[in-house]
């Protein structure tokens, strides 16, 4: 029997909520740096000669619509690439994101912070022997508690 532990809705709600954040920020510094006719009159500078340039507000809402465009566009990404990965806890080991750890190889867990923080630690050695922390957090992974139980229940 495994234990499955998705992407949490928390995590995949705060990329959406950036990603239309950054689009809708996008059109609307788009529109006032270049369709809002009063705020390109509003910030827009006569000097002495009779010469119009714009001022720093101006230029900063023509120049940063495709910076928040394209910060869409790689949360967007990494929301794809995220989407489907999960936390697995078969018989044997625990699987995450191509890296396996063998319930053998965990020294210790650390679910002090559990009930209250939604986290815990896992130290354990790797393959060359070193020893590592694995920090495993609820609002990365939904059903994390059950992968808890299971991974203390097969290292006792």
């Amino acid at each position: 029997m495994s234990i499955e532990a998705p992407v949490s809705r928390y995590k995949k709600q705060n990329l959406m909520i950036f990603m239309v954040l950054f689009v809708g920020l996008g059109i609307w510094f788009y529109y006032d740096g270049y369709h809002n006719e009063s705020f390109i009159e509003d910030n827009t500078i006569v000097d002495e000669e009779g010469n119009e340039r714009p001022n720093a507000t101006l230029i900063f809402n023509q120049k940063v619509p495709p910076f928040l465009f394209g910060g869409a566009a790689l949360v967007a990404v990494y929301f794809l690439k995220i989407r489907n990965q999960k936390l697995i806890a078969d018989e044997s080991a625990l699987h995450l994101n191509g890296k396996t750890v063998d319930f053998n190889a965990i020294e210790k867990i650390d679910k002090t912070h559990f009930d209250r923080k939604g986290f815990f630690v896992m130290t354990y050695k790797d393959p060359q022997g070193r020893s590592r922390d694995l920090k495993l957090s609820d609002r990365k992974y939904d059903n994390l508690s059950e992968v808890l139980d299971h991974v203390v229940a097969k290292i006792c």
